[in-house]
Parts: structure tokens; sequence; C-alpha cells
């Protein structure tokens, strides 16, 4: 058993990186993140171009037919960076819901685009949304009707993955934006970021995911596997610049004639920085490699990478601000940005506590 990422990977790490640095500083980050749509869709065509978006997809439907440790990488700088776009949502979420359900005709029809940039996609799906919705079989077709809350990027997806209660079963089906019966709004979040929608439909017609007799708690439960080690790994990117921002600034701010990083306390501060973030690296580090190698072991190490690597990064934000004093607290430091990308990732797909206990219950400890 191996987490390590190869030479390879570390090609990939660098080319991203530079790519990032240079076409998303962090002044590109607050103007993007503060249009309406919270992404630019001129970079996410880029995205597509360059093979990112499809590189964990299955080479028949247009990916590059790699693995998710390849994605991983991407997924780590992006939350390096705080790079606002649809990648989790289209990309781990909602391409994963398609290829790991859909028939193989819906598969050529949706992830060609999604690699090439040409479809965003979004996932009314419990958990990684707050879902109420029924459908009805009508003249030979299917209607939507109810509501779903915080999901991710909804009201800029072309096409919408929908959970719903059909005959006491849950179902998923497609729905496309713009149709009959289906709003679309944006929700109020705390990191504009990581834009969230409010989703309701009213006999919206929708086509079903698949044949219709897929095991949908199981494609919830890998979908949640997949997202979450996307997610760890955002966070270790997030708490690794963290720490980065925090040694700089404790070697370059002065107090007393001296570096504010030769006073003990401010040197404890980034030593358990550190240490947390080195932890928080292993444990999505080795989710990661579950996944494409031991999906049993993955579904252990999902929720403990996600408890973990969560907490590290909130904890490295705001020690980030308090090394900072005042100016950590102003608009204008960016430092607050990854304080509230680091809270609303600690509730995203459950918080620390639920998934604690799911992983106690996975062990035989609960």
């Amino acid at each position: 058993m191996s987490g390590a990422f190869t030479d390879e990977h570390e090609e990939i790490r660098r080319y991203v990186r530079q790519w990032l640095d240079e076409r998303a500083p962090i002044d590109v980050v607050r103007k993007t993140m503060e249009t309406e749509a919270g992404f630019n869709p001129s970079l996410w065509s880029d995205l597509g171009e360059l093979g990112w978006l499809g590189m964990a997809l299955d080479e028949d439907f247009g990916g590059g037919g790699l693995g998710f440790m390849e994605l991983a990488v991407v997924a780590e700088e992006m939350g390096r960076t705080l790079f606002p776009s649809p990648f989790l949502s289209t990309v781990v979420i909602g391409a994963g819901l398609v290829a790991g359900v859909a028939t193989k005709e819906q598969s050529r029809s949706i992830l060609p685009d999604v690699a090439g940039g040409a479809l965003r996609l979004a996932a009314a799906v419990a958990p990684a949304a707050r879902v109420s919705v029924a459908g009805t079989e009508v003249d030979g077709g299917w209607r939507l009707t109810g509501e779903a809350g915080f999901v991710l990027d909804g009201h800029t997806a072309d096409l919408l993955i929908v959970e719903a209660g059909v005959a006491g079963e849950s179902r998923l089906f497609l729905v496309e934006m713009g149709a009959e019966g289906l709003e679309a709004r944006p929700d109020s979040v705390l990191d504009l970021t990581r834009p969230m929608a409010r989703v309701s439909v009213e006999g919206t017609p929708a086509r079903p995911l698949g044949e219709g007799d897929e095991d949908v708690e199981a494609a919830r439960e890998e979908m949640v596997v997949r997202a979450v080690g996307a997610l760890a790994m955002e966070q270790v990117g997030g708490a690794q610049a963290c720490l980065d921002l925090s040694v700089e600034y404790a070697k370059d701010r002065h107090q007393f004639g001296r570096p504010i990083g030769s006073f003990q306390a401010v040197k404890h501060m980034c030593a358990d920085m550190l240490v947390e973030v080195e932890s928080a690296r292993s444990a999505a580090y080795h989710l990661a490699w579950a996944i494409d190698h031991d999906p049993g072991e993955a579904r252990i190490a999902a929720p403990l990478a996600k408890a973990y690597c969560a907490d590290a990064y909130y904890r490295a934000a705001a020690s980030t601000i308090q090394i900072h004093g005042g100016i950590g607290f102003t608009w204008e430091h960016h430092a607050h940005l990854h304080l509230k990308r680091a809270k609303s990732g600690q509730l995203l797909f459950g918080d620390s506590v639920y998934h604690r206990t799911r992983l106690a219950d996975r062990l035989g400890i609960g």
C-alpha cells in the first residue's frame, strides 16, 4: 500500500500550480467570486482544453483515462489558490454520478461535453444538498415537484441531477436548465468562492438517469467518498497556503526590533500548524490512493480524512489571522477568504462529529 505521488503526479502538480499562479492569482479570485456566476467561463473553457476536467473519465467518453490521484493533485492546488470554479460540483460529483449510474448512451451524450468544458453539472442529491423532491410518472414521462437547498453551483449548471422520491424509493433524474417549472436562484453563502443555489421544481419534466433500477444508496455512498476525497485535498492545499502565509509574515514582521517569528508564542503556533498540515496531508493522500486501489479501505479513510482535514484547515486559517494581528481581520488581506472556505468546508457533506460517528460505526466501535 502506498499513498505516495509519482514523478508524473509531481509534474502535473508543477504545471497546475504554475497555471493557477499565472492565470488565477488572488486579485482574479476576488473579482471572480463577486460576479453573479461565481466563476470565470473563459478559464473554465481553458481547463477543458488542458484536459483537467476529463482526466479521470474513461477514454471511451472523451476522458483521459487517469485515476482519482491525478484529479486529487488538481484539487489540492485549486484549494491552495482558492480557485472559484464548478470543479467539485461538475467533475467530481456530477460526472462521478453519471459515470456510475448512467446508461452508456447517456454517458456518451454527457461526459465528452463535461470533459471539454461545454457542459456543467450540479447535483441536488443528499447529502451534497438538502433535498425534498417527489417524482411522478405522467403520460409516459416524468415530472418532478419539490425543492432542494445548498446545491453547489446549481444556478449556473447546464444540467441538474436531481434525487426524487418515487413510491417510497429514491431515484435519480436529469433536468435541463431552463426546463418548465424549474427555478434556480443563488443562495446567500459565507464563502463567496463556493456558490450554492436553491433549486425548486414544479411539475418539471425530467428523464431518469440510468435504467431506473440502480442502487441509489450505493451511488450516493460512492459520490460522498469521491467528493470528500477531493474536498480533503482542497483543504490540505488551503491549510498549506495558510501555513506559508503565516511563516512568511512571522519572518518579515518586526516588533521590538526583532521578527515576531522569534517569539515563543508565534513559534508554537506555526509549529502546531505544521504538524496538523502534515497529518492532514497524510490522511488526504491515503484516501486518494484508496479510492483508486482499495474501495473498501476508502470507506474507512473517507470519514477520517473529512473530519481531520476540515478541522486542520479551519484551525490553520484561524491561526493565520491571529498571527497577522490587525491586518489579518481586514477585507484587503485574504486570510479571511481561507477562514470562510475552511468553515464552509467543515459543514459540507456533514460536519466532523458526523464523520467521526460514521468512522466509529464502520470500525465497529460506535
